[in-house]
């Protein structure tokens, strides 16, 4: 069996055969960029859902774990862009409903089969009738080839969209997974399945039972987007939507070798997307691969992962080249993980920095050297366990500042 996959230039939510897309200008944004987006399957689609586990979920968020719960099927999603219809009570849900309601009037199909997602300013009522006007345009836009649109569509301040595809040949058929994602700013995401601000929406042509999905989206989910972290804030309104159109003919069933070969290319969707996000993260100039080995814990793996990724000296410093290893050394000590400090060994790349807790004698030019790189890794080996993990996390620069301060809630 052959089950190599190869990324499709150009690729999208619509690359997967049965899917369209679209993406407009509604008027929901000041400056004028396209703001409404939506996604189509031409068939009733199998499909998982994981959202936020911020306690103030918006409404959208909120109408989807609903459907998650009660629905075999979906057909669309609706995302719009400058509004989160988060902390806006009963009526945003009503508003959330809404949009349902309309998009499955206009495509014929049952409301419940619809989806929605919201991103930009909390705690402001949707103004419906832009809303309603949007949805009409990107109902009458749907193309086959809308999946870049659609992309642009769900920006905030991201500055450039993402979006992917592999192609993956299974006993000489091929299907399709497709994705795109949003998101710069308020991400540390800490999604549940089926209970991130991040937006993803995944496509397939492949036939995958809801189970099934569920357990792919669950599993990939940590795997990727819950390794990463942009500014260590979460959103109220994060979410990832797995669809399965099945129009390829090919079924994945569980516990075969197309079952590890369609994770496999899932996987590299997902955490191709997540690490992109935090290469576009608000003014991020590097991608830094936090990598903690032989832990004693998965627990203790991930707190001191994640001190050192949301670590503000940490990421400054990491911004100025400066290979302060003081700053990781005490983001560790302090993050509750458990371990012998004076096992600690610690590399940038391949360049030893710390040496059984002390400075490992690297002369610091050639660590700052290292850290003018666009991607560079800090492994942390621990010596006191076998558990292992790693995050992706961006440094912090004059420009996040300003753009944070410049988003006016």
């Amino acid at each position: 069996m052959n089950n190599e996959f190869t990324v499709i230039a150009g690729g999208s939510v619509t690359s997967p055969k049965g899917f369209k897309a679209s993406g407009i200008t509604a008027g929901l944004k000041k400056s004028g960029n396209p703001d409404m987006a939506l996604i189509y399957s031409e068939t009733p689609a199998n499909f998982s859902g994981a959202f936020t586990s911020c306690t103030f979920a918006a409404a959208p968020v909120r109408v989807c774990q609903e459907r998650v719960k009660s629905q075999e099927r979906i057909q669309a999603v609706i995302v719009n862009s400058g509004n989160a219809n988060a902390c806006t009570g009963k009526p945003g849900i009503a508003n959330a409903e809404k949009m349902c309601d309309q998009v499955g009037q206009l495509l014929g199909i049952c409301p419940k089969s619809v989806m929605v997602s919201s991103t930009g300013r909390i705690g402001v009522q949707m103004p419906m009738a832009i809303i309603e006007k949007g949805i009409a345009l990107a109902v009458s836009a749907l193309s086959c080839d809308g999946g870049k649109k659609a992309a642009d569509a769900i920006m905030t301040t991201d500055t450039r969209p993402k979006v992917m595809a592999v192609e993956l040949k299974l006993d000489g058929k091929t299907i399709t997974i497709g994705g795109m994602t949003k998101g710069a700013g308020m991400i540390d995401p800490k999604m549940t399945v089926p209970h991130a601000t991040m937006l993803c929406y995944i496509t397939t042509d492949a036939a995958v039972d809801n189970a099934l999905l569920g357990k792919f989206l669950e599993q990939g989910v940590d795997e990727s987007f819950n390794r990463i972290t942009i500014d260590g804030d979460m959103s109220t309104n994060d979410t990832t939507i797995l669809m399965a159109s099945g129009v390829s003919g090919v079924k994945i069933n569980p516990g075969t070798p197309e079952e590890a070969a369609f994770y496999k290319a899932l996987l590299f969707v997902m955490q191709s997307l997540a690490k992109e996000m935090v290469l576009d993260g608000e003014g991020a100039t590097k991608l830094v691969n936090v990598v903690i080995e032989n832990a004693p814990s998965r627990k203790d793996a991930e707190l001191a992962a994640n001190a050192i990724a949301n670590s503000l000296l940490c990421k400054t410093a990491w911004f100025g080249c400066d290979p302060n290893w003081g700053r990781v050394i005490a983001a560790i000590g302090y993050s509750g993980a458990k371990f012998e400090p004076d096992n600690v060994v610690i590399h940038y790349d391949d360049q030893p920095v710390v040496c059984n807790g002390q400075d490992a004698g690297t002369p610091e030019a050639v660590l700052a050297e290292l850290m003018k790189k666009r991607e560079f890794t800090i492994n942390v080996n621990l010596n006191s366990g076998h558990s292992n993990y790693n995050v992706w996390t961006c440094d912090i620069s004059y420009e996040y500042v300003k753009i944070n301060a410049d988003y006016h809630t």
